[in-house]
């Protein structure tokens, strides 16, 4: 997806103006609406790279999200406009396209951020500086605790919570020697850290732990030091691109054992890459989605017309879907100017119980309107924000791959 800017300033984008015969004046004409009737935000994905699986997804979600909302009337009277950037899955580019954003399209929110690297990067170079929104994806513990102005939001669990998980799958497993290989980045260390802390409070101990770095072309060294500890199980915290190599040099050395593996670590590139015999038993934890949501259903039926397969093959993207609700909700309980910090005080009161369930914009924009306290609940999850901004509603899914295809084996909320 090349860069560019969408204007939502009204129910139709400017493509359907276009395909409806407006002449160019016309579309012109509708990026020269006053500022005022209009809040932009910021869609920076990891549309190349190593997130390329998940971001153009995430970003048209945000977009159409977006559209569904000018659609619906605006937000006190105002339409959101987007623009959209890609991070390429790099510090230094994410900061880049940020300042642009910032800089250039005046943007008040910026959503969508995907790996640790470049959130932590946009975040302390851009967004809290400039006193700008933050909406996040990443799992990085330093989201929470460099975020000093309570304007980053975190919707997914952190890293070292997803660790928490992996510890209770694996006890459920019934094994007992397990060892991790941790990306040297945020996020994969914090995995390794939470699944550590876990697998010792239940009494037992990790037999071995390698820290490896990206874009390699072998692993070979670190997966011999780890299988020479004779794990049942290894807990592989990084990305497709090295998870593909590991368990490639994996197969090949013969040695028996398990993987269990982020979702974001997996997917159907790995299976195109490897075989469904290589990936056969592996397990992945991904985030759960609440049962019978409303919103998730809405943000199946919005994916499936925007990409043309279900979500489930990127949750990322029910994510994003929540993220444009949750800020668009926040909006309008601000008043008629919102600013980044009014938005902020009050995202909390529109998505933490107590509250009136609501699980769409003008379902919640309504209630508002009457004077009723809300509670949005999700489509990726029920929603709980704490004193750092970070979803404590954490669900996960337990997944093993068979025959090539991943089926669920449970839902799992930690103990």
């Amino acid at each position: 997806m090349k860069r560019r800017s969408f204007l939502l300033g009204s129910a139709l984008t400017a493509g359907r103006l276009a395909a409806a015969g407006a002449p160019a004046a016309a579309l012109y004409a509708s990026r020269a609406l006053a500022q005022d009737s209009t809040f932009r935000i910021g869609a920076l994905c990891p549309v190349t790279g190593a997130g390329s699986p998940y971001g153009p997804g995430m970003q048209k979600t945000i977009v159409a999200m977006a559209e569904v909302i000018n659609a619906a009337g605006g937000v006190n009277g105002r339409q959101l406009q987007v623009f959209t950037e890609d991070t390429q899955t790099k510090p230094e580019a994410a900061v880049l396209a940020a300042k642009k954003l910032v800089e250039v399209n005046k943007v008040q929110a910026i959503l969508g951020t995907w790996s640790s690297s470049e959130t932590m990067a946009v975040l302390t170079s851009v967004t809290d500086p400039a006193n700008i929104l933050h909406f996040t994806v990443t799992g990085a513990r330093e989201f929470s605790t460099d975020d000093k102005k309570d304007l980053g939001w975190r919707f997914t669990p952190s890293s070292y919570t997803y660790g928490l998980a992996y510890a209770q799958i694996a006890a459920a497993m019934g094994t007992k020697r397990v060892a991790t290989m941790g990306f040297n980045n945020p996020s994969g260390l914090a995995q390794v850290a939470g699944f550590t802390d876990g697998w010792k409070k239940a009494g037992n101990s990790v037999v071995g732990n390698i820290t490896y770095e990206g874009n390699r072309p072998s692993y070979r060294s670190e997966l011999q030091t780890v299988l020479a500890n004779k794990p049942d199980v290894i807990v592989v915290a990084g990305y497709v691109p090295d998870t593909t190599i590991i368990l490639r040099e994996w197969y090949q050395s013969g040695v028996p054992a398990k993987f269990i593996l982020p979702s974001w670590g997996a997917g159907d590139k790995l299976v195109e890459s490897l075989g469904a015999n290589v990936v056969e038993g592996v397990i992945t934890v991904g985030a759960g989605t609440p049962e019978n949501s409303p919103s998730a259903k809405a943000s199946d039926e919005l994916y499936r017309k925007i990409m043309g397969a279900p979500v489930s093959s990127n949750f990322y993207s029910t994510m994003c879907f929540d993220m444009v609700n949750v800020l668009a909700l926040a909006m309008q309980a601000a008043g008629a100017n919102p600013t980044p910090a009014s938005i902020a005080a009050n995202i909390r009161k529109v998505v933490n119980p107590p509250g009136q369930v609501v699980f769409s914009f003008a379902e919640g924009r309504d209630a508002l309107k009457r004077g009723a306290k809300i509670k949005y609940s999700g489509a990726y999850s029920d929603l709980n924000f704490d004193e750092n901004g970070d979803d404590t509603a954490a669900l996960f899914t337990w997944n093993t791959y068979k025959s090539g295809k991943s089926e669920l084996i449970k839902n799992v909320s930690l103990a």
